[in-house]
This record gives C-alpha cells, sequence and structure tokens, in this order.
C-alpha cells in the first residue's frame, strides 16, 4: 500500500467519523421540533457530546504516546456511528444525552490515534495532513444532508440509519491497520519521539484552538435556526447555511496545506484568523441572502489552520505526538462543545442575534495569540521519511515525530 493510497483511505475514513460530529448540530433542530426542547436544553446536547470527549482526547492521546493503538480505528468508528444511532430511539432526554456522550467517547477515540497514523503514512506533508483533515470536514459537510434526508421525513426513530458510515468508514481503515500492525510486529510497540518541547508556544496554540472552537461550534449549533429567522422559510433554510459551514471547511483545510508549503504556518493562521472576524461580523449583522457568502467565507478562514494547527502542535511537543494531537484536533469540537449552553441561554433570555455576537472576538482573540508564535525551523519530516519509507509507504512511528 503506497503513500497516496493510505492517505486516502484514512481521509474517507475521516469523514465517515466526523459525520457524528456534524450530526449533533444538525439534530439540533429536530429535537426543539420534535420534543419541545428549548435553546439551552438541545444545546445541552452538544455538550454532552463534547464533555466526556474534551476530557477524553487528550487521555486517549497520552495513550498512544506510549502504545501505537491502531485497532482503536475501527472501534471508535462503530463507537461514535452506535451513539448516535440510539440517540433518537427514547424520548427520554437522560438516555438522549448518554448515547450522544458514547458517540463522543467514539470521536475521542478516534482523532489522536488517527492523527498519529496520519502524519506517519504521509511523511510530514502539509498537504497530505491537509486532505487527512479535509476528509473530516467533508464528513461535517455531509452531516446535516445526511441527518435531514433521513430524519425529516421520517422523525427521530430513524436515527439507527445513520449508523451506515460507520460500517463504511471501519471496512476503509482496515488495511492501514493491517499494515501498520505488520510494521509493529517488526520494530518496537511504543512511539517515542525525540526533540524538545516547547510548552509555552503549545500553551498559546492551544488557547486559540479553544477561541477558534468556540466561534466554530457556536455557529455550527444555531446557524441553521438563525438563518430560517434571518431569512424565513422551511427547515431547508436552515439546512443549507449549516452545509455551507461545513463545505467551506473542507475547502479551507486543503488550502491551508497550499498555502503552507508557500508560507510559514503560523502566519497563514494569524491572517486567517484576522479575517474570520469580519466574516463572523458579516453573518451576524448583514442582512438578507448575503449571509450565505459570509457563512462560507467564515468556515474557511476558520479552518485554514485546522491542520495546520495539528502540525504545528506536533511540532511543539514532539515527545508527545499522541498527547498534542489530541489536545489540538480534539479541543477544535470538545471545548467549543462547552460554550454552546451559555450561547443558548443567552438567546434565549435575549435573541440569537445578541447570543452569536460575542463570537467576533473569538479569532481575534486567536489573531492575538499567534503574533509572538514561533515557527518551528527543524527540518521538514519528507527528507528523512524518504529514505526510510518502504514499499508500503509507511515509515517506523519512531520517525513520525522528528521535524
Amino acid at each position: 500500500m503506497r503513500r497516496n493510497t493510505s492517505i486516502s483511505l484514512l481521509s474517507v475514513g475521516h469523514a465517515c467519523v466526523d459525520i457524528y460530529q456534524g450530526s449533533v448540530a444538525a439534530l439540533v433542530p429536530f429535537f426543539i421540533a420534535e420534543r419541545d426542547y428549548t435553546y439551552a436544553v438541545a444545546s445541552g446536547i452538544v455538550l454532552a457530546a463534547s464533555l466526556l470527549s474534551s476530557v477524553a482526547q487528550p487521555v486517549f492521546g497520552a495513550l498512544t504516546d506510549r502504545w501505537a493503538m491502531p485497532w482503536l480505528l475501527p472501534l471508535s468508528t462503530l463507537l461514535g456511528g452506535v451513539g448516535i444511532a440510539l440517540s433518537g430511539l427514547s424520548g427520554s432526554y437522560l438516555l438522549t444525552l448518554v448515547f450522544v456522550a458514547i458517540s463522543g467517547i467514539g470521536v475521542a477515540a478516534y482523532h489522536p490515534e488517527s492523527a498519529r497514523v496520519a502524519r506517519i503514512v504521509s511523511q510530514g506533508s502539509h498537504r497530505a495532513m491537509g486532505w487527512f483533515s479535509s476528509g473530516g470536514n467533508i464528513g461535517f459537510a455531509l452531516a446535516p444532508l445526511m441527518v435531514t434526508a433521513v430524519v425529516a421525513p421520517n422523525g427521530l426513530s430513524w436515527t439507527p440509519w445513520l449508523a451506515l458510515p460507520a460500517l463504511a468508514g471501519t471496512a476503509l481503515c482496515l488495511p492501514v491497520v493491517r499494515a501498520l500492525q505488520q510494521k509493529q510486529a517488526d520494530g518496537p510497540g511504543t512511539t517515542t519521539h525525540a526533540g524538545k518541547d516547547d510548552i509555552p508556544s503549545f500553551v498559546k496554540l492551544s488557547l486559540a484552538v479553544v477561541f477558534r472552537s468556540i466561534a466554530f461550534v457556536g455557529l455550527s449549533t444555531f446557524i441553521a435556526l438563525y438563518a430560517r429567522q434571518r431569512l424565513g422559510g422551511s427547515e431547508v433554510v436552515g439546512t443549507a447555511a449549516l452545509t455551507v459551514l461545513y463545505c467551506g471547511s473542507a475547502i479551507g483545510s486543503v488550502a491551508g496545506g497550499s498555502l503552507a508549503s508557500r508560507w510559514d504556518r503560523v502566519t497563514v493562521t494569524r491572517w486567517s484568523y484576522l479575517l474570520t472576524a469580519v466574516a463572523i461580523a458579516g453573518v451576524v449583522w448583514v442582512p438578507g441572502p448575503a449571509i450565505y457568502l459570509f457563512v462560507a467565507l467564515t468556515s474557511v478562514g476558520l479552518y485554514v489552520p485546522f491542520s495546520l494547527q495539528v502540525t504545528l502542535g506536533q511540532d511543539y511537543l514532539p515527545s508527545r505526538i499522541g498527547t498534542a494531537s489530541g489536545i489540538t484536533l480534539g479541543l477544535t469540537v470538545s471545548i467549543g462543545g462547552l460554550a454552546s449552553p451559555v450561547i443558548g441561554s443567552i438567546a434565549d433570555a435575549t435573541s440569537l442575534q445578541t447570543a452569536l455576537t460575542p463570537l467576533v472576538v473569538m479569532p481575534l482573540v486567536g489573531w492575538l495569540l499567534f503574533r509572538n508564535l514561533p515557527e518551528p525551523t527543524a527540518p521538514r519530516p519528507e527528507a528523512a521519511a524518504s529514505s526510510e519509507a518502504d514499499d508500503t509507504g509507511v515509515v517506523p512511528a519512531q520517525q513520525s515525530g522528528n521535524r
């Protein structure tokens, strides 16, 4: 199996997993309509998917720093799908929270290990990591379409059909898992890495990820409802806005990898955050159908740094690649979900427009945090990896942290 084949399989598998992150927000309008939830109560479902995930992802990351666990990819993919599949079957709010939390744990287990595996098989290429990240974002983009197609005409009782992508994702990642397990059979099973950690820079990076996360998850939770309020119309109007938000993310991830090959990652991310603040302001305040344009610009701006922040985190913590991946890749959704109930409460007390206004500030804080971040100057791994890669396109895990 060559490198491009491995990355392609991982990218599509990533899409199948992140469908379930996007499904949580896409299900919120249906929970409100069918069960008469308030904004705050419905946003608690997003919190359930995020709370355990935010804690679990660094834990799984730390475990993958100590032991290579590629078998987590198929297992966590199934878990993510099963949780969402069961979420619509019971009218009990508590059981709904439990099932969504199970899905969140599956997503948490998947991302640190998948980011480590993707870095190995991509040999550190920014473009390849961009495609891997874009796969997840495509899953986000497909989520509202899939949820609307299944749930809108049939009701929440049809959510078991949403498990189908999990089955497909499990099948797609198995060939890559087998290739890696074969490599591990010929060498150590641990994943130790060389290099000096830059903890202060990693902390600044992580804080920027948190504020970016609040902006994206806040919009993804409420943009469908907000678009319907601003434009009127049926659920299709809101679904279209959410789909634009997710589709722009796929474009942004690929663009980020290409831009980083021309300019450094810190510069690209800093400018992206600055432009994103302007775009979010347009979403909140510009009237009429132009909201779709500003939603698209916001999405691209928020996702240009997506894969760049993952590799920056890995380079700032080269001795703890899994932990870095769990925090930077996981926090993009997890911590943002913690803010959703606050946004929902403000919306219940005032209006959605008032509740979404603070999101304009979030990318500005990220821009400030990135102003003094250094760009890692260690050699790119492609040069070292090219001499060690074999016909499978996979390099030893011990080399994946060198940059």
